[in-house]
């Protein structure tokens, strides 16, 4: 994990960019989640949110497998994630919370494309789409030093 954040942190070194991944990753990482969230569920296999659950399992397995510190402290922010879109969900519905979803989504890449644009590297998922999992990590890793945990 720490090779992994250690690259990442070399991708982004331009407090631009490291202030558009603060503001960008959190709404994406809610946005995958909300849009997982809409997918329809047969009744007899859950509720909505489902299969979003379903992932935010595995995405902890994989983060408490690379490290137990990052994949704790990362499970309370997925699940207060998954606990606000389902107050979400409750409050707007499926459809508008998909839209939303979209709309944050698309703004939100557009935020990270700017920040490697001002960064002048590419962004570190297209050479390892594992990348995808360490943007959400390295800010969780940044915050707990900044905590001394």
């Amino acid at each position: 994990m720490q090779a992994w954040l250690d690259s990442y942190s070399q991708d982004h070194q331009n407090p631009t960019n490291r202030l558009l991944h603060w503001i960008c990753v959190p709404l994406i990482v809610w946005c995958v989640i909300a849009l997982l969230w809409t997918i329809p569920v047969p009744a007899t296999l859950g509720r909505p949110g489902f299969i979003a659950v379903g992932a935010l399992v595995l995405a902890f397995a994989w983060y408490w497998k690379h490290s137990h510190r990052l994949g704790l402290a990362l499970l309370l922010a997925l699940a207060a994630m998954a606990v606000l879109t389902e107050l979400i969900y409750q409050q707007i519905g499926p459809s508008s919370l998909r839209w939303l979803a979209l709309a944050v989504f698309v703004v939100a890449w557009v935020g990270q494309f700017i920040g490697h644009a001002i960064e002048g590297r590419r962004p570190s998922f297209l050479t390892d789409l594992a990348y995808l999992l360490i943007g959400p990590a390295w800010l969780m890793d940044k915050l707990l030093r900044r905590f001394n945990v």
